[in-house]
C-alpha cells in the first residue's frame, strides 16, 4: 500500500477533528477524501505529510512512518495544502528554482513530469505569483510539489475558489499524472469530483461514513430520487418537510432533492398536497443518484 492509516486519532482540547481512522490508498490509485470544511480533511493530510504528530494510531506513506521516518517522507512526497502557499513576491520561475534547489534538482531534471502544466503557465513566467489568477495559482503550486518526482502527491481542496474550466482542467492534469504511475491522494468539499476519483472516502465529523468505489457508492443508495420545482422555492422546502410521508429534503441546484418513506411514491397524491398548499408550476421527476445523495443519507 501507499498509504496506510491505523485508528489515527487527533483532538484539539474537547474538540475531535479526528476519530479513529482507518484507510488505506494503493499505489497509483487517485483517492479522494470527500466531505465539508470541518470534517477532518486537512488534519489528516498535515500527519501524513509529517507536519502534526496524531494523539493515537499508526501511518505509513511510501512505506515509512509518518513518525520515525518523517525525513524520508518529505523527501518523497509532494504537497499542495489548501490556501495558496508560495512566494508571492516570486516570479513563476522563481518560485520553481527555489523548490527544486531545496530538493536538490533542477527544472530540467523533471521537465516531463510538469511539461503539460508548465506550457500553460510559461508565458507568466516573469510575473509574481502573488498576481497569478486563481487557476494559474494552482498550476504553481502543483508545479512545486511535482518538481522533485514525489512517489505520494497530496493535493489539499485543491480547486477550492478556482473558476470551472480551471477545475475542469485541474483534473485532467491528476488524470495523466496518475497515468506516470504517482499515487495522489487529493481532498475536496465537491461531490461532484468525488466521481472523478478511483476510489473515495466520504467523512463527516472526523468519522469516516464509508470507502468505496464512486459507482458501488452510488448503487447502494436505498431509495428513488425526484427533482422537484414549484414557483415558490423557499416554501416548497418547508411544505415538502412538513409533508407525512418525506424521508428527505434538501436544495439541489435550481430542484428540490425528494425521497420518500414508502416503497410506492405515490405522485398524484404529492401534487394534490402542494396545490393544497397554494403552490404553482408543480413539476416532479425521478432523477440519478449522485454522490451528495448517498453522503446526504450516511451523514444522517
Amino acid at each position: 500500500m501507499s498509504i496506510s492509516l491505523q485508528h489515527i486519532s487527533k483532538s484539539y482540547g474537547d474538540l475531535k477533528a479526528v476519530d479513529d481512522i482507518s484507510f488505506e490508498v494503493k499505489e497509483g490509485e487517485l483517492f479522494g477524501l470527500i466531505g465539508p470544511d470541518g470534517a477532518g480533511k486537512t488534519t489528516i493530510f498535515r500527519i501524513l505529510t509529517t507536519l502534526l504528530l496524531a494523539n493515537k494510531g499508526e501511518a505509513t506513506v511510501a512505506g515509512y512512518d509518518v513518525v520515525k521516518d518523517y525525513i524520508d517522507i518529505r523527501n518523497h512526497v509532494g504537497y499542495m495544502p489548501g490556501r495558496f502557499s508560495l512566494y508571492q513576491d516570486l516570479t513563476v520561475e522563481e518560485n520553481l528554482e527555489f523548490f527544486a534547489t531545496i530538493f536538490g534538482t533542477t527544472i530540467e531534471e523533471n521537465y516531463e513530469l510538469i511539461e503539460d502544466i508548465y506550457i500553460q503557465i510559461e508565458p507568466f513566467k516573469d510575473r509574481r505569483a502573488g498576481k497569478l489568477s486563481g487557476g494559474m495559482k494552482q498550476k504553481l503550486a502543483l508545479c512545486c510539489a511535482l518538481i522533485h518526482k514525489p512517489k505520494v502527491l497530496f493535493l489539499d481542496e485543491p480547486t477550492t475558489g478556482v473558476d470551472p474550466v480551471s477545475r475542469k482542467e485541474f483534473w485532467e492534469m491528476l488524470k495523466r499524472l496518475q497515468q506516470k504511475g504517482i499515487t495522489i491522494l487529493v481532498s475536496t468539499p465537491y461531490m461532484d469530483e468525488a466521481a472523478l476519483c478511483d476510489r473515495i472516502a466520504l467523512i463527516q465529523d472526523g468519522k469516516i461514513l464509508e470507502i468505496n468505489t464512486p459507482q458501488e457508492i452510488v448503487k447502494h443508495y436505498p431509495k428513488k430520487i425526484y427533482n422537484i420545482s414549484a414557483n415558490n422555492m423557499y416554501k416548497l422546502i418547508l411544505n415538502l418537510k412538513e409533508y407525512e410521508h418525506q424521508y428527505g429534503v434538501y436544495p439541489f441546484g435550481e430542484f428540490v432533492h425528494y425521497t420518500d418513506k414508502r416503497e410506492e411514491f405515490n405522485l398524484k397524491e404529492l401534487v394534490q398536497y402542494l396545490e393544497g398548499k397554494g403552490l404553482e408550476n408543480i413539476n416532479i421527476q425521478q432523477t440519478p443518484v449522485t454522490i451528495e445523495d448517498a453522503f446526504m443519507e450516511l451523514a444522517k
